[in-house]
């Protein structure tokens, strides 16, 4: 039996600051139910030196794949065997293919905390029958509500192919140039390709699509990371990419009315239940068996049984026992977000 000391990167954001601890600990109970060979126990809070670590067991200790993988935590800093008084630190091999700033360079308002989106990636991931090949295989996934893009980033960052829809022209026009010049200002290898999506002749959106590398030999070859990002209604998802083509749905569900889905053309704004409603049918035909659909959203305007009952709707398993049950948290006193995940048979 080993012991372990979790140290937490600091957040920008006060409140999920406050959260993480949390967090962390149930972020860890659902790695070790699902990926680490060692039986993980006893995930507590406690202060080291005044400073809040987040400690826990395990049997036998952490092997080096054990390691890599929490090393992905989304919260983690530094990881910590401990020995009496003493923390020896354990050496984190991250999947992170890209220089942070990916992650963190866009401001803007209303943007998602990037460690919250690495925790729903990573909880909707753990959460689909792949979750063994965490770390070997490039996965695909989609945002079916990607605003400026914070999930696709992340997604990029693990290697992933990313695909997304955004209604805002703005958001999405935004995110085309940032990722364009990120891109130059890198000098990652990639192609970038845009323009209107058209069936019958009837406009049905915008697009932008990039292929990039790592590296100059792995574009050569042919082994190309992929970005695809529509501007057009999330409800309209089938008409873009194929029935059971992606690995994982993520979503970040609008906080309120204020900001729910828009259609341009009819300038229809919907309620994020109504939203989810009409919606989760779609990325349901999106999803390949086994993979998995990850939603958070404002606890306030829809309950988790509401949320629940939508997924059951679409013909998605719901995950409902510990830990799915214990990631609610407050974001400000008009929002406490929740995650639910469920499967697809």
């Amino acid at each position: 039996m080993s012991r372990y000391a979790l140290l937490i990167q600091a957040a920008t954001n006060r409140v999920y600051a406050g959260a993480s601890i949390s967090l962390t600990q149930t972020e860890i109970a659902l790695f070790a139910d699902t990926v680490l060979g060692a039986h993980v126990s006893s995930v507590d809070a406690t202060r080291i030196g005044g400073v809040p670590y987040v400690v826990f067991e395990a049997d036998p200790a952490l092997d080096p794949h054990d390691s890599a993988l929490l090393s992905n935590l989304s919260s983690i800093y530094a990881l910590f065997e401990v020995h009496g008084d003493l923390l020896r630190p354990v050496e984190l091999d991250r999947l992170d293919r890209f220089d942070d700033d990916l992650i963190t360079i866009q401001k803007y308002s209303g943007k998602t905390n990037e460690q919250f989106t690495k925790l729903l990636l990573n909880a909707t991931l753990l959460s689909s029958a792949f979750a063994g090949e965490f770390g070997s295989r490039r996965f695909r996934v989609l945002d079916p509500l990607c605003g400026r893009g914070t999930t696709l980033n992340q997604a990029m960052m693990y290697g992933f192919d990313a695909y997304g829809i955004e209604a805002d022209r703005k958001d999405f026009e935004a995110y085309a140039s940032f990722i364009e010049t990120w891109l130059k200002r890198k000098r990652i290898k990639h192609r970038i390709t845009s323009g209107a999506v058209r069936r019958n002749k009837q406009l049905l959106g915008r697009k932008v699509e990039v292929t990039f590398a790592a590296d100059k030999e792995s574009f050569r070859a042919g082994d190309a990371q992929r970005i695809e990002v529509v501007n057009a209604d999330t409800v309209l998802a089938a008409e873009f990419f194929r029935p059971n083509s992606f690995d994982l749905v993520v979503a970040d569900a609008p906080y309120g009315v204020q900001h729910g889905s828009r259609t341009e053309a009819a300038g229809l704004r919907r309620s994020p239940l109504a939203l989810l409603r009409a919606a989760v049918p779609v990325w349901t035909q999106l999803l390949r068996p086994g993979g998995a659909l990850g939603i958070s959203w404002n606890a306030h305007v829809a309950s988790r049984d509401d949320a629940v009952a939508v997924l059951a709707a679409a013909g998605l398993e719901a995950l409902t026992s510990a830990p799915y049950a214990q990631f609610e948290h407050r974001v400000d006193q008009a929002i406490v977000r929740d995650i639910v995940i469920a499967r697809k048979a």
